[in-house]
């Protein structure tokens, strides 16, 4: 985790991240593994379902009452926009369209964006790639806490309150750990998003807007559904540094949680882990 004198508020090694040796290792002994590899044929399908369903909750919550709109928002839309986000995951490595439509995935993911409110699509292709070349990379890795958040957020109350704000963390992190140029993707990706969000004000109301980023915040946050940003790479066994999970949340995560199978292989979509 970079070149820092060791302390006991984290783990630092001074090792290559071992994914890359694990995936030479395997393919050499499994090398139809290969065959896994490349775009999901049904993710596009699903994604565009995801969409027409958030859009019609979208309109069906505009006349409630609020209890019953922040009921909807926490039981159903937090769920739905949640794995959207791990659908843009896999689009990001170009699950839905493949490596040779590379510019049909980044503007699919900016779609699929849509119901989630807040423009982050264009902004996550740029960080997850680092995410996986530079594994716990100490100033590059934007997914790892920062040393305030590992010294700060230290007590079980405190990190109740780091875990309900932990959709904040992850927008704040890039910009305090390794910043960026704003590329042109990125300014069309929040363009088209606020065009969205005051087109739907204008259309329907509050109710959905309110729907739509809270869902996404507490679907991020304070959710069962997002433990699996904890499990995936917060150490709990020394030396393991990445975890999976086989529950049945993968059905709705595009199975994100075989996370130690999809740092090894991560050009195999979620769907082939299964096959």
């Amino acid at each position: 985790m970079g070149n820092r004198v060791a302390r006991d508020d984290y783990e630092w090694v001074y090792t290559d991240q071992p994914h890359a040796d694990r995936r030479k290792e395997i393919l050499a002994k499994y090398p139809e593994i290969k065959s896994l590899m490349g775009p999901d044929p049904r993710l596009k399908w699903i994604v565009c379902m995801m969409v027409a369903v958030q859009f019609l909750a979208f309109y069906l919550v505009k006349d409630l009452d609020w209890k019953w709109v922040l009921f909807w928002t926490y039981t159903f839309g937090s769920c739905v926009n949640h794995s959207m986000t791990l659908a843009i995951h896999e689009i990001s490595h170009n699950a839905a369209f493949g490596n040779h439509k590379a510019m049909r995935n980044r503007w699919f993911a900016i779609f699929a964006n849509l119901p989630i409110g807040l423009p982050y699509s264009a902004s996550f292709k740029r960080y997850h790639l680092d995410h996986h070349r530079y594994l716990g990379g100490d100033g590059v890795d934007v997914d790892i806490p920062t040393e305030f958040e590992g010294w700060f957020f230290c007590t079980r109350v405190r990190k109740f309150v780091w875990i309900v704000l932990q959709p904040l963390f992850y927008a704040i992190r890039p910009l305090c750990i390794n910043p960026k140029p704003i590329s042109q993707l990125e300014l069309i990706n929040v363009a088209v998003q606020l065009s969205f969000n005051v087109a739907l004000y204008w259309l329907c109301g509050a109710k959905p807007v309110v729907y739509m980023l809270a869902g996404s915040l507490l679907g991020m946050g304070l959710h069962p559904i997002s433990g699996h940003f904890i499990a995936e790479h917060y150490m709990f066994l020394k030396g393991h540094e990445t975890y999976s999970y086989y529950g049945s949340l993968n059905l709705l995560t595009f199975n994100v949680g075989y996370h130690n199978e999809h740092h090894d292989f991560p050009s195999i979509p979620g769907d082939g882990f299964l096959r």
